[in-house]
């Protein structure tokens, strides 16, 4: 199983001197994989979560790509109505291209209604959209002579329902967003059951989950996964691996645009979290057997 991180390319902090430490952070401690995630018009809706400066994830991961040699890039999520399908297979074919084949795109259908209304986007039609844009990237990508790449590796994002369906109905991995556990087990079954109804095999896993390490367990049932000690994260990293998940991704941000002023907080827990996940884990007593 591999596991990525996701960066912040927001908030007060982020500037280009702040990305590119983390990109040789993330690369140097031997994680396989770095996300972005991806809004256009910083509207009251969004700033409330992600505040400006918001980079671009195509233009950041391309000028990352120059600035690493192994680890893969992506986004978590692109918001795939916000731009042309045809404009979107474009870049994402030559950041691909120009990283040497490093490029993952998880794609999502997004929830901010008035960056749908700025863009001119009906937000109502986002899911029938997301689909079509989804069908027209696969049918582009396969004209290798004019796209050049039908390899790329697309991750179907979201926690509803609508989100396990398009990932069956495509057979593409799904990539749901911090959670707890016992959802994730219940989504589990029901993507088996839609899969099955669907007469497709179950698609493949590439979760992201929160990263924030605490000096206590945590024992609240509404613990989400990666949340609580080094031995509670690494338990529930065992557990996805378990599920079958092919990648893990951390998500060090906590949710305070502040905490972008101070990257050394998040590059220390992953520090932690990958000098360990290399040994053999033995739950504790606080820990399901």
């Amino acid at each position: 199983m591999q596991i990525g991180v996701n960066v912040p390319n927001f908030g007060p902090g982020t500037n280009p001197e702040t990305l590119a430490r983390w990109a040789k952070t993330v690369e140097g401690l031997g994680f396989d994989l770095l996300m972005v995630s991806d809004h256009v018009a910083i509207t009251p809706d969004v700033a409330k979560q992600y505040p400006a400066p918001f980079y671009d994830p195509f233009t950041t991961l391309s000028w990352l790509a120059g600035l690493t040699t192994r680890v893969k890039l992506g986004t978590t999520v692109l918001i795939a109505p916000y731009r042309h399908p045809l404009l979107v297979a474009r870049m994402a074919a030559n950041l691909d291209q120009l990283s040497g084949g490093r490029l993952v795109l998880g794609v999502g259908v997004g929830w901010a209604r008035e960056e749908f209304a700025a863009l001119g986007v009906p937000f109502e039609r986002r899911g029938a959209l997301t689909d079509e844009y989804l069908n027209t990237l696969r049918t582009v990508w396969a004209d290798e002579s004019d796209y050049g790449s039908g390899r790329i590796p697309v991750w179907i994002g979201g926690n509803s329902d609508a989100g396990l369906r398009r990932a069956a109905r495509l057979g593409l991995p799904w990539h749901p967003l911090r959670f707890t556990m016992p959802w994730f087990r219940g989504a589990l079954d029901r993507l088996g059951n839609i899969a099955a109804e669907l007469g497709q095999p179950v698609p493949g896993l590439a979760p992201r989950i929160l990263l924030r390490l605490t000096d206590r367990p945590v024992d609240h049932p509404d613990r989400r996964a990666g949340e609580g000690t080094l031995d509670q994260v690494l338990e529930d990293i065992e557990q996805l691996r378990l599920s079958g998940a092919g990648t893990v991704v951390l998500d060090p941000y906590n949710g305070d645009p502040d905490e972008t002023l101070r990257p050394e907080v998040a590059w220390q827990a992953l520090a932690t979290v990958a000098a360990n996940l290399a040994q053999p884990h033995t739950p504790t007593e606080t820990e399901p057997q």
